[in-house]
């Protein structure tokens, strides 16, 4: 790990984010290959491992984005929360207006339910899309963060985003599960459930290398892009993640799940970061 570490510390911050992305990307082709194995999963499993995601989102919010974040900005009392509080606003309010325009079906939901702007698009594309949508802040936190710790801001570490970037990759799997296993069910080929699951990833690194140059870019903006980040990430976790594990019986699964993601998240940003 430490070598890991000190390679990144050594290269390009944009390639350092580059390449933490495409581990996590990586990690939902793994997660999404499930489908060459299994054509079913049991519910219970998968709202478990839907919890644990949004464990993992909520304590990297905080723990990797929220607090270094108001570390960083200057000032005192209020004056020094308040970067912190405007980015996390418009980070959520980024995503509201994203989840009201694209077009998207979240997983154990009915086709009926869909969301954004009205189309005939099918339900594959539609379950990619939803997952997509909330690859997008955790790419951009991976970057942000990355892009922050070259520029020297203290509260950002090289650590820090190695940490997060492992936290999400793991939480990525179940992702890549979770959107692959329900196209394979519905008929759909497995190499084309794999190749749509696996897709839902891809915007992680084009969303880390933006974020990386922003921060390296316009340095002053790092508080506001890590609340950004993190306000993003608690708006999907609350509008997408907890309302698809507790639409059936295994809700108390769900959130042993969200609990121990938490944990996990908590335990690599402290002992990383």
């Amino acid at each position: 790990m430490e070598s890991i570490i000190t390679y990144l510390e050594s290269i390009d911050p944009v390639m350092a984010a580059l390449y933490a992305s495409l581990f996590t990307w990586g990690l939902t082709a793994i997660g999404a290959s499930s489908v060459f194995f299994f054509k079913t999963m049991n519910r219970a499993v998968l709202d478990g491992m839907l919890g644990f995601t949004g464990g993992v989102m909520v304590a990297a919010s905080f723990w990797s984005l929220l607090a270094p974040g108001i570390e960083m900005s200057p000032g005192d009392g209020f004056t020094k929360v308040w970067p912190s509080a405007i980015g996390f606003f418009l980070g959520a309010l980024f995503i509201f207006v994203l989840d009201k325009i694209l077009p998207h079906l979240h997983i154990n939901f009915k086709e009926s339910e869909k969301e954004g702007i009205k189309t005939p698009w099918h339900r594959a594309t539609l379950l990619t899309l939803a997952i997509t949508l909330h690859n997008i802040p955790e790419g951009l936190a991976i970057g942000v963060l990355f892009g922050g710790a070259a520029a020297g801001f203290e509260g950002a570490s090289i650590s820090a985003a190695v940490a997060l970037a492992i936290g999400i990759g793991i939480q990525n799997l179940p992702e890549g599960l979770a959107v692959a296993m329900p196209l394979r069910r519905t008929g759909m080929s497995r190499t084309k459930s794999f190749m749509l699951g696996q897709a839902s990833a891809l915007v992680e690194p084009v969303a880390a290398v933006l974020g990386a140059v922003a921060v390296l870019t316009f340095q002053p903006i790092l508080p506001y892009a890590l609340a950004f980040a993190a306000g993003a990430m608690i708006f999907v976790v609350i509008e997408e993640v907890v309302p698809e594990t507790q639409m059936d019986q295994h809700t108390d699964i769900a959130t042993m799940g969200f609990i121990g993601g938490f944990i996990v998240m908590m335990i690599l940003d402290v002992g990383l970061g």
